[in-house]
């Protein structure tokens, strides 16, 4: 995967915008954009580190020293990063990254539409996975370029100061301490459900994803359970434009596809094929890009327990959408998010969930 960090204007529509035409192949650039859904793959990736992938450690090994390293920290201010509370040292809290632009090939594409704060208890018993939806309303601190120090949304950051910018936005933002940040690439998420045969995902209601990478832009959905190949799942998990919640609606789907994409993977089929687990792994592993502290190996052994009912799904608390300027913007419900990401930074599982409600 090629990671590059790239400075540009943050997209300021939400709902109200049109998507830029899907680019042809001969337009395509042949180098490969790190996309969304970072979560997925780097869970999963440390989940198998408990069933079949034990027995094969040396190779997990290899797997895991050829991913791509991200320098998130460089340039991050020390004394203006919160400080661990006592009670929550061995809580790990991780910053988890990606992109839903339109044009997965998108040369201006420094945007980072998916952002997630999974936080850890340090029993790991447990993750909580917090989605901020990208059009946040927040103070954004100014970068080493002079880019930002203003109140903007919150995938702002990125374009202005890649991650290490988004690390000191979100530390701002939650006053939770980041200690690690995980990316993947946009084209890897194919791969990684094809590898696993296919995920099974109930859909509520059905509708038309009109920006599909079918070739006429179009795939229907139809209400119901139903198992969905790379694809489809992709195409599930990044529409927005067929709802009226638009991006909440999206952040749900992410949702529900992270937990069918979990329970896949930890089944039997999955650990019992060689084959199967072989392609997954390796198609994980070359679609995530992690910061350069982070031992998957390590993580993947303490979260060998997890399964998807152990995960809580979460949203930042928010007060509705509205318009700053020529922006759609979602405007954050600050009590309650002052209250769920304090439970955070104390490592009060019990507290997290309840202040999200």
């Amino acid at each position: 995967m090629q990671y590059r960090q790239e400075y540009a204007e943050p997209e300021t529509q939400f709902i109200d915008a049109q998507p830029p035409p899907e680019p042809t192949e001969a337009t395509r650039p042949r180098r490969r954009r790190w996309r969304k859904i970072a979560l997925i793959t780097f869970v999963v990736f440390a989940l198998l580190g408990g069933g079949g992938m034990v027995a094969g450690g040396l190779y997990f090994r290899s797997i895991n020293s050829g991913i791509e390293r991200v320098d998130a920290f460089e340039g991050v201010p020390e004394a203006d990063r919160p400080q661990v509370v006592e009670d929550a040292k061995g809580a790990m809290n991780i910053m988890i990254l990606g992109s839903d632009s339109r044009d997965p090939e998108n040369e201006s594409g420094s945007r980072t539409d998916t952002i997630i704060l999974a936080h850890l208890p340090k029993d790991r018993q447990s993750a909580q996975l917090i989605s901020i939806p990208r059009d946040s309303w927040i103070s954004v601190p100014k970068s080493p370029q002079g880019r930002g120090g203003r109140d903007a949304k919150i995938n702002a950051a990125f374009a202005w100061g890649g991650v290490p910018l988004m690390v000191q936005t979100l530390e701002k933002f939650t006053g939770v301490r980041i200690d690690h940040v995980a990316i993947v690439d946009f084209a890897g998420f194919k791969e990684i459900v094809d590898a696993l045969g296919g995920i099974d995902i109930t859909v509520d209601k059905g509708f038309t994803s009109k920006h599909s990478l079918n070739p006429d832009g179009r795939r229907e959905f139809v209400a119901g359970r139903q198992t969905m190949d790379g694809a489809a799942s992709l195409d599930y998990a990044r529409e927005r434009y067929a709802f009226a919640e638009g991006d909440f609606t999206r952040i749900k789907h992410q949702q529900q596809v992270i937990k069918a994409i979990l329970d896949k993977a930890a089944s039997g089929g999955t650990l019992a094929s060689p084959t199967k687990l072989n392609s997954f792994v390796r198609a994980t592993a070359d679609a995530v890009a992690v910061d350069e502290s982070m031992s998957l190996v390590d993580l993947a052994m303490q979260l060998r327990h997890l399964r998807s009912g152990q995960l809580a799904f979460l949203t930042c608390p928010t007060g509705g959408t509205g318009r700053v300027g020529t922006e759609s913007v979602v405007f954050v419900d600050k009590p309650k998010a002052e209250r769920v990401f304090d439970a955070v930074r104390r490592d009060s599982v019990e507290e997290i969930a309840a202040a999200a409600k």
